[in-house]
Parts: structure tokens; C-alpha cells; sequence
């Protein structure tokens, strides 16, 4: 077996390096030197392509690097080279979209560019790892031009078990930990991530975006296979209709009416009952909704598409409050609200994900938390059990070519 699952990760790689010679901009053509007159027609000269740093010739200019330290200004990096205070001014009149003096962040890395009689020609700020600017000193007026670093997409894999979380266990195999967001957005629909158990498992296949060695995110997830309550759940990409979305082993999408959960990242502080004891009333009453802990200012996320109802106060206990109708049978409401998201209000239709409210402690609450409800033809039922529909499978004319990725997809995960 240990053969074979050699085999398939060199295949993996394989199949990354292509990928990354794809996506990578062309490299840069060889200079073509003009010949002797007399030479061999079948004679060519090559010289090496000049070497370049933010497009610029390096062999014609000694080049300074640092770092911004605190409270420096433009003053402060370019004064000592020499540049004037004229020309700073100049600068700081660029438009902000630019650069923007005012935005200049301690620890980005700049650049000056001089040559050999300290004549700064161009001047380089990084804004953040893959956005630079260039300006450039030695013309008039000067000039000035955004850039962007070429960004390498390498394919990758992770694989673990799950002690606490998810999070924690991508740290643990030293793994980038924003795929424990991307695997919760993108099995949000059919697994409750505040509900993961320890033992589950995943396994997923990745590209991760480089700029100068450095990770600056995740670019995209190429398949991914989850393991909780006894059941196994697939994601594979396929593109339909232009659309880039995630299917599972029998061609049914992901991405189902609602979502499992308003929230992102919470715990449970308490479930649907009929008979529950009240800490603010000291009684025993229903509670028909499912109370998700988090901090003050936890966005809240409408589950499905729908009209806003209502958006208020409610002096029941419930506090700052919204309600939205789904459909003819389905409504949500989200109770004890820091605050409501913009532009909510009565008759605002939203779309699924959008973010309704802030959680908050209004109402009888004893700390910050969201009261979750879930009504179906209005009678209030456990979110936590609702099976909601999918949207659109895979198209029969698309399923051949849906099969081949599935295969080759499932394929690489399970040797993993």
C-alpha cells in the first residue's frame, strides 16, 4: 500500500507542478543580440535576460531595503538619501489609491534605488506582501506606478484528526489554519461545526498562494472528504453554468437551502427543549431555539435567502430582534441582538450569508449569546434537526465529465 500511495502523491505533485507552471506569468524571453554580418545565418547570440526588482534593472542602480519603523514618515526614508523635500512633497500629493502617506504601516518593506553619484531613481514602498508602488525621482514631473508580485499557487495536502477542534488540529500538523474557515464554508450546509466530535476526521487537497516564499492565503480548495457522526462527507469541485461549486460523491451540490448555523465560530450554551430552567426568571419554561455563546459583536448570518419581517424590539425578553420569511413554509428569527447589520429593516429582502445583526445580551439575557428559532408553516422546531432540501445537482449532460473528476478526486483523498 505504501507504494501506491507514494505513487499517487507523486502524481499529486505532478499534477501541482503543472498547475503552477499554468498559472504562473510567462518567464521573461531571452535577449536576441544582433549578429555579425558575416556570421553563420545558423549562428544566434543569446544573452540572459537583465535582471529586474519591481521592473526595474537592478545592474543600474545600488539598491537600499529596510523596513518602516514607528511614527516614520516619508521624510524620514527618503531625507537621507539625499531626496528633497520638494520632491517628498510631490509625493504625498499622489493619489491615494497611489500611495497614501497616511497609510504607511511600520514593518512593510521599502526600497531606494540610487546610482552612482547618490541620484535616488526610483523609490519603492511595499503596501502589504503582494501590492507595491513604484515612483520614480529622476523624471519631471515623476512618475509613478502600482505593481503586483507574482503569486505561485502550490498544491497541498493536510490530513488529521480532531482532539478539540478544528482549528487546533490544523495547527497541530502545522497546517495553515485558515482551511479549518474554508472546509466550515464549504461543508456549512451538511455539518454543524460546533457539533464536531473528537475523532472525526478530514483529509483535503489544496492550493496555497505564495508571494516571495511567504503563505498569503489559501487560493483554493481541490477536494476535500470530512468523517463526523459515523458518515462520510465528499467535496469535489465541478464548474456549471461558469459557476465553481462543490458536489458530493452522487453529484448532489453542498450547498443546501439553509445553512447548519447563524454563526461562524461559536459552542452551544443551550438546546431546543420543551422544559428548561430560565436563568434570569428563576422558572422552568419552553425553549424552543437553540442558544449559540459568543462574543459581543459575533457577526449573525441569515441562514437562507428570505424577506426581513420584522426588526425591533422585543419586550418579551427577547430584545433587539429580527425575523425573515424564507419561503411559504420556513422563517428564522434571531433574538437578543447587539445590534442590527446595515440596512436591515422590515421588507429588506437578504441573500444567505448576509449579515442580519451582531450578537449582543438585550433583553433577559446573563451574557452575550444568540437565541436561534426555526419555524416550519409557523410552528418552532429544533434547528439543530432540519434537513433542508439541496439546490441544484450536477446536470445529466454534465455527469460524464462530473464522474472523471469525482474519480480522480476521491481517488487522491482516500490514499492520503
Amino acid at each position: 500500500m505504501k507504494s501506491w500511495r507514494d505513487f499517487a502523491l507523486m502524481l499529486l505533485l505532478a499534477i501541482g507542478i503543472v498547475l503552477v507552471l499554468f498559472l504562473l506569468p510567462e518567464e521573461e524571453p531571452l535577449t536576441r543580440i544582433e549578429q555579425p554580418k558575416n556570421a553563420l545565418e545558423s549562428e544566434v547570440i543569446l544573452s540572459p535576460p537583465v535582471e529586474k526588482l519591481y521592473g526595474i534593472p537592478v545592474d543600474s542602480y545600488e539598491v537600499t531595503t529596510g523596513k518602516v519603523k514607528r511614527n516614520q514618515l516619508l521624510a524620514n526614508l527618503l531625507l537621507p538619501h539625499g531626496v528633497s523635500m520638494q520632491q517628498i512633497y510631490q509625493i504625498s500629493q499622489l493619489p491615494d489609491t497611489v500611495i497614501d502617506e497616511r497609510k504607511i504601516k511600520p514593518g512593510n518593506n521599502y526600497s531606494v534605488f540610487s546610482v552612482n553619484d547618490s541620484t535616488v531613481g526610483y523609490f519603492v514602498y511595499e503596501k502589504d506582501p503582494l501590492n507595491y508602488v513604484v515612483i520614480r525621482l529622476d523624471s519631471d514631473p515623476l512618475e509613478a506606478r502600482n505593481g503586483t508580485k507574482p503569486i505561485e499557487h502550490r498544491v497541498m495536502h493536510a490530513a488529521g484528526t480532531i482532539e478539540t477542534s478544528l482549528w487546533v488540529s490544523m495547527q497541530s500538523i502545522d497546517a495553515n489554519p485558515m482551511l479549518s474557515v474554508e472546509l466550515s464554508e464549504i461543508f456549512a450546509w451538511t455539518i454543524d461545526f460546533f457539533g464536531v466530535q473528537k475523532g472525526d476526521m478530514y483529509k483535503v487537497i489544496y492550493e496555497e498562494s505564495y508571494v516571495d516564499s511567504q503563505s498569503v492565503g489559501i487560493h483554493s480548495i481541490l477536494g476535500a472528504w470530512f468523517y463526523h457522526n459515523e458518515h462520510d462527507f465528499w467535496a469535489v469541485p465541478f464548474i456549471q453554468d461558469g459557476v465553481r461549486s462543490f458536489f458530493d460523491e452522487e453529484g448532489n451540490s453542498l450547498r443546501k437551502a439553509f445553512l447548519k448555523a447563524p454563526l461562524r465560530f461559536s459552542r452551544i450554551s443551550s438546546g431546543f427543549s420543551n422544559s428548561r430552567y430560565h436563568p434570569v426568571l428563576k422558572i422552568r419554561r419552553p425553549h424552543h431555539g437553540v442558544d449559540y455563546a459568543a462574543r459581543t459583536g459575533t457577526p449573525v448570518h441569515t441562514i437562507g435567502d428570505g424577506r426581513v419581517t420584522k426588526v425591533g424590539y422585543q419586550k418579551r425578553g427577547g430584545g433587539n430582534y429580527v425575523k425573515i420569511k424564507h419561503n411559504s413554509v420556513y422563517s428564522t428569527t434571531y433574538m437578543h441582538l447587539h445590534s442590527f447589520g446595515k440596512g436591515i429593516k422590515q421588507g429588506v429582502y437578504v441573500k444567505q450569508g448576509d449579515v442580519i445583526g451582531y450578537v449582543g445580551a438585550t433583553g433577559l439575557a446573563t451574557g452575550p449569546h444568540l437565541d436561534f428559532r426555526f419555524y416550519k408553516n409557523g410552528s418552532a422546531v429544533n434547528p439543530l434537526k432540519v434537513e433542508a432540501p439541496p439546490v441544484e445537482p450536477v446536470f445529466e449532460e454534465n455527469l460524464a465529465s462530473y464522474g472523471m473528476i469525482r474519480s480522480l478526486t476521491i481517488g487522491m483523498l482516500k490514499i492520503l
